[in-house]
């Protein structure tokens, strides 16, 4: 516990539910996070209901979750405005189990009427001291701009050559202070629906005649098929090493039937559902590619597009395109109040992004991707 004159920086309990008594700093911790969202990005798009960060701290099956808190010290369990309200700034720790031993990912966020103050400095050398006692030796963080800054000597060009961060932006000015390194840029694209259904159909008849007979489309929910279990198991730890890194220091993610299940059981923990597309390889059996879609149960407008992958040795039949296109009718059946689609990519992935640029999908700002060893 770290303690000033004014404030102290806490660590979360897993509350039972969220009404229970101490689930007030959960709460708390939900509104300066979606605060900061909205700051970054100008919505709430890209927030998290309280339901989804009280699963994410439950589970402990592929990553273990730390959320810490400050919270002025006159507000004891209750405070002006509520309990809720007397949380001003917050830290979240993601320590993965399964694999990447090493890292540990860590977000702060402090309201803005609240900084300067010293709060964030606390909250990140909190989080470290988590970090370093669970015995990882690497930190890494996020900062975002809702514009990519034009190149000059107001921006910080990715290591990758491909992507820039914007230095009057003054979370990026501090993570230079302190010691951390850009270690990639990505993408952040939108695309607004409904996309053009002539497109769509044309993007997606141009993509069959190419697959060609020999790959089949399947589509399903949250919960994957048992006949595609394992193999969908091996396309996820795929993933975590076929998409560009730059030079983040990320390792093979460790992913079979078991995992997969445990992360279904957290989605529908967190209200999250999932649209999944792949393409089967006919004459093997196996599946070749997927892309899926994440949709969170705080808004019926916005969903996430998340991972896409096409298996090297099915590269070149544009089974990229054929699923997404797939899954995005799949979408507008499904989820008709859906208005935009959002997604991200490394900059220097120039062959997804040639795909989404196809589809409609315009740039919609920017995310740095740092490290600093412990």
């Amino acid at each position: 516990m770290t303690t000033t004159t004014t404030w102290t920086v806490r660590e979360v309990p897993v509350p039972t539910t969220l009404e229970a008594p101490d689930a007030w700093l959960l709460l708390g911790a939900n509104r300066v996070r979606t605060a900061g969202t909205v700051d970054v990005w100008g919505s709430a798009d890209l927030a998290d209901s309280p339901r989804a960060e009280l699963a994410e701290l439950r589970d402990v099956d592929a990553e273990r979750t730390v959320r810490l808190v400050a919270v002025p010290d006159d507000a004891g369990d209750g405070g002006r405005g509520g309990p809720a309200a007397s949380v001003i700034g917050e830290a979240t720790v993601g320590l993965p189990v399964r694999d990447n031993h090493h890292s540990a990912f860590v977000l702060v966020n402090v309201l803005p009427e609240h900084r300067r103050r010293g709060i964030g400095t606390a909250l990140l050398d909190a989080a470290a001291a988590v970090a370093r006692a669970e015995g990882r030796t690497l930190l890494m963080t996020h900062t975002s701009d809702r514009v990519e800054p034009p190149a000059g000597p107001r921006a910080i060009e990715s290591p990758t050559g491909a992507g820039r961060v914007c230095l009057d932006n003054p979370a990026v000015g501090w993570l230079q202070r302190t010691g951390w390194t850009l270690a990639q840029v990505d993408r952040r694209s939108q695309l607004d629906l409904p996309v053009d259904a002539a497109l769509l159909r044309r993007h997606a008849d141009e993509a069959a005649a190419a697959a060609g007979a020999d790959y089949r489309l399947h589509t399903w929910g949250t919960d994957v098929p048992e006949q595609w279990l394992e193999e969908y198991a091996g396309l996820l730890a795929q993933m975590s090493t076929d998409a560009p890194l730059g030079e983040v220091d990320w390792r093979p993610e460790v992913w079979d039937g078991e995992r997969v299940r445990a992360q279904e059981r957290m989605l529908h923990d967190a209200g999250y559902e999932l649209l999944v597309t792949a393409a089967e390889h006919v004459p093997t059996g196996r599946l070749a590619a997927f892309t899926n879609f994440w949709m969170p149960s705080h808004t019926d407008e916005y969903v996430h597009q998340g991972d896409t992958l096409v298996v090297a040795a099915h590269r070149g039949h544009r089974l990229g395109m054929l699923v997404k296109t797939a899954n995005l009718a799949a979408l507008t059946r499904q989820r008709p109040a859906v208005r935009r689609v959002g997604t991200w990519n490394a900059q220097e992935n120039r062959w997804m992004l040639a795909i989404n640029v196809a589809l409609g999908f315009r740039p919609a700002g920017v995310n740095g991707t740092w490290q600093r060893p412990l």
